[in-house]
């Protein structure tokens, strides 16, 4: 018989099986390794944006929310093709073939999504002509260019001679001019003319992205009217069909066959050599300015175009017939934000004040942070908490005459972060200032490069991430000197210090003064900043380190709690589990019996709900107001209740290539809040919760008859407004 692999556990059949078939043998083993066992990523990735489309057709939700969940799901995709579609192209262009745990070729895996992705486009457009209707009769017109009245089509018109005309550049395309480069995310003409002796020529015309894509008609239409009042009536109309319907002006003396838009988006994971990239901020730099060249990976375009101006940009964009999206409606829903963005707050969610915990109110916030540290640890709740307190901690910390140095981690900051400005006010006040500036922080490298130069020409020591690594931890400690000594404050978090995002998505953050938090603080800052190869810390779990490791133990120790006394619970949320080590760990937990409760926002590969795997295991999204972007990993270790949190998911590029931080919470009032009031409303959402099905499928939670309806967000939100902790 042959020795059975850690992989190959006796699982128990279901007992239908055991009474159809009395000769099988009462019990078999599972290969966790069997693909059958996984969700394939890129697919539970677009299943999650099918998710935040049903936001914008849920009646339920305001009409310009309804908008901005269209405009995410745009620039979601655009994402998703930029760097998950490209790295599968490109996988399949170097003969690479990386199988993931499900055993979907790259081939296989580009099929599958262009059939999902294609459905979830044109999803997505069905809902913006539904909704067209509705945003009418509140006042919002967008206008086709065929339908303006004589006084619009004037105004829109006068426009393009205006401001449009001069900024144009139509680009031939014959013998003499070779095919223009379409740059990423480009929305473009492709213009068939004809000249006068009949002969027929290709010419592209960039939509420009400098302008709004959608018009205002009137002054006032987006903004306000001169008087500061925001008006009722807005009136757009789409950029391109004003630059369609003005060809004439461009190509004079020419006829206009016939004008067909389309959209360009390129490769732009950018692969830094970073073995050979003598300046990682130079090398950065390069790559950024390289992406717009990236190979070209989707072409959508309008279903009205002819099959000879297709060929001619397959042709020369070197297009492969499936990389075509034929759509109907604009191409492009990310700019729907700039509808979101007018001011019809009858048309929003309700605005609403982030509160400040009791214990750092008043005084408290300005002056005495730190006394307030001391005494107990503070925890944040962003969004329902304000993220004020973050940056006047920086601030204070910056003005006090006993702290002596402050070190920080910085992934997405932001435009007009704050806290860079508390840091550059340090330095100007003598206080030793170390940050750690990610630049490989995906689609914000342009702006982690300027800040990263500014603190660097105001003295701050800047270092550029570790070899190999990115640098993901959210992590400040300030030093200040207390009598003889001195004392380390920290603050940890699950998000970014990013001021805008921090009222958007929900994030939990922590403050403390605890000695050994502290004392891990600066080994990880040495790590990060020197040559430290410390493999042991005190109370922080530290990707790549020990965070995997440490993780495996707390996930057995449920396991023997189980087996003991029957009561093993595991509680994680978080917006991502793929990694297939973790996956099985969480596999054995179910077998064994444990409770496990997964929240996970987007991206999950396990299947739950699987006979003799992972029947004890149930899988929740949330998907609402509110980014849920905070991870929390709950244990219930035999009612001594330990939680973790921290800015890793369960993902292998979490846990062996980046630099990650779990801390614990020790404050039983903290625990207990977040236990009772945040994962436990969680598990009970019957109103923006959907439960993920074995197939891979979610289904969205229905309250049972009479039930109270428990949204989180809302309920979070109005305990915050209520009381405060």
């Amino acid at each position: 018989m042959p020795e059975r692999t850690p992989d190959q556990i006796e699982v128990r059949k279901p007992m239908s099986d055991q009474v159809a078939t009395t000769r099988q043998k009462k019990s078999s083993f599972v290969n966790l390794d069997d693909p059958a066992l996984y969700v394939n990523r890129e697919l539970s990735l677009l299943e999650f944006q099918v998710r935040v489309l049903q936001e914008a057709q849920d009646e339920s939700v305001p009409l310009l929310e309804r908008v901005k969940f269209l405009a995410i799901v745009g620039s979601n995709l655009d994402e998703f093709f930029m760097v998950r579609v490209a790295g599968l192209k490109k996988q399949i262009d170097a003969g690479v073939v990386d199988i993931p745990p499900d055993g979907m070729t790259p081939a296989e895996q580009l099929a599958a999504i262009r059939k999902v992705a294609l459905q979830l486009m044109k999803d997505a457009r069905k809902c913006l002509q539904e909704l067209m209707p509705r945003l009418d009769a509140a006042g919002i017109h967008i206008i086709d260019y065929k339908d303006l009245d004589e006084r619009q089509c004037e105004i829109a018109n006068h426009y393009f001679q205006d401001v449009i005309f001069p900024v144009l550049t139509p680009l031939a395309f014959d013998p003499g001019h070779p095919f223009p480069h379409i740059s990423n995310l480009s929305l473009n003409l492709a213009v068939l003319i004809r000249d006068q002796d009949g002969e027929e020529h290709f010419a592209r015309v960039k939509v420009p992205s400098t302008l709004p894509r959608l018009i205002p008609i009137k002054r006032s239409s987006g903004g306000l009217r001169k008087d500061g009042t925001v008006p009722y009536h807005h009136y757009f109309v789409w950029l391109e069909q004003v630059i369609a319907a003005n060809l004439d002006k461009l190509f004079p003396g020419m006829e206009i066959v016939e004008a067909h838009p389309f959209r360009v988006t390129r490769d732009a994971d950018t692969e830094i050599q970073e073995l050979e990239a003598a300046d990682l901020l130079e090398t950065m730099e390069e790559n950024v300015r390289q992406r717009r060249f990236g190979s070209v990976v989707r072409v959508t375009v309008n279903e009205a175009m002819p099959a000879h101006i297709l060929s001619i940009l397959i042709v020369n964009l070197e297009l492969d017939r499936n990389d075509i999206y034929p759509l109907v409606g604009p191409l492009g829903m990310s700019h729907m934000m700039q509808i979101y963005n007018i001011d019809r707050y009858d048309l929003k969610e309700p605005s609403f004040k982030p509160a400040l915990p009791a214990n750092l109110d008043g005084d408290n916030l300005d002056s005495n942070i730190f006394g307030v540290i001391r005494r107990e640890d503070v925890l944040l709740h962003h969004p329902y908490d304000s993220f004020l307190p973050v940056v006047e901690f920086l601030r204070l910390a910056a003005r006090d005459p006993d702290v002596l140095a402050i070190k920080q981690t910085l992934y997405r900051v932001g435009r007009k972060p704050p806290v860079v400005e508390a840091l550059l006010e340090a330095v100007e006040n003598g206080k030793q200032v170390a940050v750690l500036v990610e630049l490989k922080a995906r689609f914000d490298e342009e702006s982690n490069i300027t800040w990263a130069k500014m603190l660097e020409r105001a003295g701050v020591h800047v270092i550029y991430g570790l070899l190999g690594l990115k640098t993901h931890s959210k992590i400040a400690l300030v030093v200040r000197r207390e009598g003889e000594g001195i004392r380390r404050y920290i603050h940890l978090g699950t998000g970014n210090y990013n001021a805008v995002t921090a009222q958007l998505y929900e994030d939990i953050g922590m403050f403390t003064c605890d000695e050994a938090i502290g004392a891990d603080a600066t080994d990880l800052f040495n790590y990060l900043t020197g040559y430290s190869k410390k493999k042991d810390y005190r109370k922080l779990l530290v990707a790549p380190i020990n965070l995997r490791q440490r993780m495996v133990e707390l996930i057995h120790r449920e396991i023997d709690h189980q087996k003991k006394a029957g009561n093993g619970h595991l509680i994680f949320k978080m917006n991502a589990l793929v990694d297939q080590p973790m996956i099985k760990e969480l596999y054995r937990a179910s077998q064994a019996g444990v409770k496990v409760d997964l929240l996970v926002r987007g991206i999950c590969c396990l299947r739950p709900g699987i006979p003799g795997v992972s029947e004890n295991i149930q899988v929740r999204s949330i998907v609402g107001r509110f980014l849920e972007h905070s991870r929390i990993y709950y244990f219930f270790n035999g009612g001594q209740e330990e939680i973790y949190l921290g800015s890793a998911d369960l993902m292998p590029r979490n846990i062996n290539r980046r630099v990650e931080v779990l801390f614990p919470v020790q404050d039983a009032s903290i625990r207990n809040y977040l236990r009772r009031e945040v994962l436990e409303t969680c598990l009970t959402d019957n109103v923006k919760a959907r439960l993920m099905q074995s197939d891979g499928s979610y289904k969205r939670v229905t309250p049972e008859k009479n039930a109270p309806l428990i949204n989180t967000q809302a309920y979070l939100l109005s305990l915050r407004q209520s009381t405060k902790r």
